[in-house]
C-alpha cells in the first residue's frame, strides 16, 4: 500500500512572469491537486526572491476557498519573524472559514540565521559558500564526507549554509522583517506558547489569555526541519508531526527523522510519530523531456546559495550548462532531484519513503510553464494510484 502524497508549491516566478501570474498558477493547480487526489497543499514562506509565497496565512485562505476537501497549510510559517500570538489568530481565523482543512506548520529559520550570525564571528570560517559541499574539492579545500547510497537513497554531504544566512545581505533584510530591536524566543518556547494558545492555556503575567480565533479549534502544529537540531527535538519532545525538508537538504534529512522518532513521546493529538518527508520531482511522458524541463533548476539553486535569492525561473530552451564552479556548489541537490517519466520518480519516491519510513510524502515541482507543472503532478497522482 502507496502512502498519501502532497504539495509543496512555493509559486515561483518564471522569467518573464510576474507575482500575480505566479499567484494564479498556484490556485490553479491546488484545484487540479484536489481532483488528482493529493491530500495536502501546502505553500512556504520566502521573502524578497522571485518565489510569490510570501505570506503563507494569506494565500492559503485564497487555496482554501477556491477547494473544497483538499487540506491546505503552511511549510511553515517563519516563528523568528512573528509573534505566537500572531500565528494563532491567524490560523484560527483560517479555521473558522474551513474548519478542519488547515495545516499549522511552524519553521526556525528566523532563529537559524542568528546562529549562523553567532557561529560566523565566533568561529574562523575555512569555507564559504563554493567550496561548502565538501561532494568535490574547490580551492584547494578536500571533501569533508563522502557521498553514500542508502538502498537507492542518495544522501550527499550535508551544504553549510552558515556563511550564507550570515551574510551582510541578509543581516541588512532580516532588519525589515522584524520591528526594531526586536528579539524573537527561543524556537521550543514559540512552539509552547502556540500550544497554550490553542488549548487555552496561556497566560501573561499571571493573567490567563485567550486567542479569538484560534483557541479550541483543534489545529495541530507540524513541525519542519532540516538536521537533527532544535526543531526535530522539539517536535519528538511534545507529540508532533515531522516533516523533513530532504528536498531542500538530502545530506541531514534522514538523521533528522531519526532524531525526531528516537525523542517522541506521544502526547494527546498523536500517540505514535509522523513524519513527512519532502522531494523534488519533474516529471513528463517520457524522461528526455523531463531533463530538458529539469535543466534550469541547478541554475535556480545556484541563486539562492551563491547570491542568497531565488532569481525568476528559467526558460529551458534558453539555459547554458552549469559551470563546473557551478556545478559544485548545486551537485547535492541536482544528484537528489527525481527527474524521470512517472515510473522512474515513482520508484525514487518509493525508495526515499522505504528508507525514511515516511507516513506520507510531500513533492514540489519548478518548471519555467505552469501546463509543465501540471502535467508532471498529474502524471505522478495517476502512476502514484491517487483516489482521484
Amino acid at each position: 500500500m502507496t502512502v498519501p502524497l502532497a504539495i509543496l508549491d512555493l509559486s515561483p516566478i518564471s522569467a518573464g512572469c510576474d507575482a500575480a501570474s505566479a499567484l494564479r498558477s498556484t490556485v490553479d493547480l491546488a484545484r487540479h491537486a484536489e481532483l488528482w487526489g493529493y491530500r495536502r497543499y501546502w505553500v512556504a514562506e520566502h521573502h524578497f526572491v522571485a518565489v510569490a509565497g510570501s505570506n503563507p496565512a494569506v494565500l492559503i485562505g485564497q487555496i482554501a476557498a477556491a477547494t473544497e476537501r483538499i487540506r491546505v497549510g503552511a511549510a511553515a510559517v517563519q516563528l523568528g519573524y512573528t509573534t505566537a500570538v500572531a500565528v494563532v489568530e491567524s490560523f484560527g481565523i483560517l479555521d473558522a472559514f474551513h474548519p478542519g482543512r488547515i495545516d499549522l506548520g511552524l519553521g526556525r529559520s528566523g532563529q537559524r540565521r542568528r546562529e549562523a550570525e553567532q557561529s560566523s564571528s565566533a568561529e574562523p570560517r575555512t569555507q564559504n559558500v563554493r567550496n561548502s559541499l565538501g561532494g568535490s574539492s574547490l580551492n584547494g579545500i578536500p571533501p569533508q564526507q563522502d557521498w553514500r547510497e542508502i538502498d537507492g537513497v542518495v544522501v550527499p554531504p550535508p551544504f553549510d549554509t552558515r556563511t550564507l544566512l550570515a551574510s551582510p545581505r541578509m543581516r541588512a533584510l532580516a532588519t525589515i522583517l522584524t520591528q526594531p530591536q526586536a528579539l524573537a524566543p527561543d524556537f521550543a518556547e514559540q512552539v509552547d506558547d502556540i500550544l497554550a494558545l490553542l488549548d487555552g492555556t496561556h497566560t501573561a503575567g499571571g493573567f490567563p489569555v485567550h486567542a479569538v480565533p484560534g483557541e479550541g479549534t483543534g489545529l495541530t502544529p507540524w513541525i519542519f526541519g532540516s538536521s537533527k537540531g532544535q526543531s526535530a527535538a522539539v517536535a519528538g519532545a511534545r507529540g508532533l508531526p515531522f516533516v523533513a525538508s530532504y528536498h531542500s537538504t538530502p545530506g541531514s534529512a534522514l538523521e533528522a527523522v531519526e532524531a525526531y522518532r528516537a525523542v517522541f513521546t506521544p502526547s494527546p493529538t498523536l500517540p505514535e510519530p509522523y513524519v513527512v518527508v519532502s522531494a523534488d520531482v519533474v516529471v513528463a511522458d517520457d524522461t528526455a523531456t523531463a531533463r530538458h524541463l529539469a535543466a534550469p533548476y541547478g541554475h535556480w539553486v545556484y541563486s539562492i546559495r551563491a547570491h542568497g535569492g531565488a532569481v525568476p525561473y528559467p526558460d529551458p530552451d534558453d539555459c547554458p550548462p552549469l559551470t563546473d564552479e557551478q556545478r559544485a556548489v548545486v551537485s547535492d541537490r541536482i544528484a537528489t532531484q527525481f527527474v524521470g517519466d512517472a515510473d522512474e520518480v515513482a520508484d525514487k519516491l518509493s525508495a526515499l519513503q522505504r528508507v525514511t519510513g515516511a507516513d506520507e510524502l510531500v513533492v514540489t515541482t519548478a518548471t519555467y510553464r505552469h501546463a509543465d507543472r501540471l502535467r508532471s503532478h498529474e502524471l505522478l497522482a495517476k502512476r502514484w494510484g491517487l483516489p482521484s
